[in-house]
């Protein structure tokens, strides 16, 4: 899931730099407004998972609104959050997964306690979520953002 979630960012962050800013910025009506509202809610959670995992905590505004404001800096931060998100994939043992996270919400500021596997598989859901929305909002644009299927995945299938 960490090679289709840096594959996926890739994909869609080339996409994205053929648009203006403004484009990339009109409210769009969706859940995080743009597609670069949406951009920077994907890095957020991201982020904030990562933090929760293997520290450090994430404390970035709520929801990531306005994180990066511009896409150069949005692009660089995906690149180094991708990167360290495969670094842990990596290495995430077995033991790991079996044993409880637990965690302060910075959204209600509640401690939670829950599998780390579940965990693990939320951080990547959620970016497949999201991305799913960040396609339909780049399809409304004009842009086609193309195969999206975890199949087509460089080093996973081939295509005879």
């Amino acid at each position: 899931m960490a090679r289709y979630n840096r594959w996926m960012n890739e994909r869609l962050y080339a996409v994205c730099a053929t648009m203006s800013d403004t484009e990339r910025k009109r409210d769009r009506g969706a859940f995080f407004g743009s597609i670069h509202g949406t951009l920077n809610h994907l890095l957020w959670g991201d982020r904030m998972w990562l933090g929760r995992i293997v520290g450090p905590p994430c404390t970035y505004p709520q929801f990531g609104a306005d994180m990066f404001e511009r896409f150069v800096d949005l692009v660089r931060e995906r690149e180094s959050t991708d990167a360290a998100l495969s670094r842990w994939a990596d290495e995430v043992s077995e033991e790991w997964l079996g044993k409880p996270l637990v965690y302060t919400s910075v959204v209600d500021g509640k401690i939670r306690r829950l599998p780390a596997w579940i965990a693990a598989a939320h951080m990547f859901n959620h970016g497949t979520h999201h991305r799913g929305q960040l396609t339909t909002l780049l399809k409304q644009a004009g842009v086609d953002p193309g195969v999206t299927d975890l199949p087509w995945v460089p080093g996973v299938s081939t295509i005879d």
